[in-house]
């Protein structure tokens, strides 16, 4: 059993920075792939970054590419996503997933479907 615990969600002007953090209890090691996944009001949840093992096997979401950094700490069995520049856009409730499985294409899948574990979730809103 793994429980993913977020934080570091907040309000943010757009332009601004948040870092998020989650931090997995249990069976961590069986997580080959540890993802941030968003959903705001009316809209379907989607996958924003993920990461593998080690840190590697990295992918985002198009629309948060050179924007957003997510990295792990095996050590301390935490995930961060750096987020910058933010926009309107990126507001949601964000979710920390663990136990994700890899995609076709080598690397973590943001593929809400293939993640077992999921954490309570941290609001993010970023106003105009």
């Amino acid at each position: 059993q793994v429980q993913p615990v977020e934080s570091g969600g907040g309000s943010v002007q757009a332009g601004g920075s948040l870092t998020l953090s989650c931090t997995a209890s249990g069976a961590t090691g069986s997580t080959p792939c540890m993802g941030w996944l968003r959903q705001a009001p009316g809209r379907q949840r989607e996958g924003v970054a993920a990461a593998g093992t080690g840190g590697g096997s990295i992918a985002y979401v198009d629309s948060v590419k050179g924007r957003f950094t997510i990295s792990r700490d095996n050590a301390k069995n935490t995930n961060y996503l750096v987020m910058n520049s933010l926009n309107t856009e990126d507001s949601g409730m964000y979710y920390c997933a663990a136990r994700g499985d890899y995609s076709s294409a080598g690397s973590c899948s943001l593929s809400p479907g293939k993640y077992y574990y999921w954490g309570q979730g941290t609001q993010v809103t970023v106003s105009s």
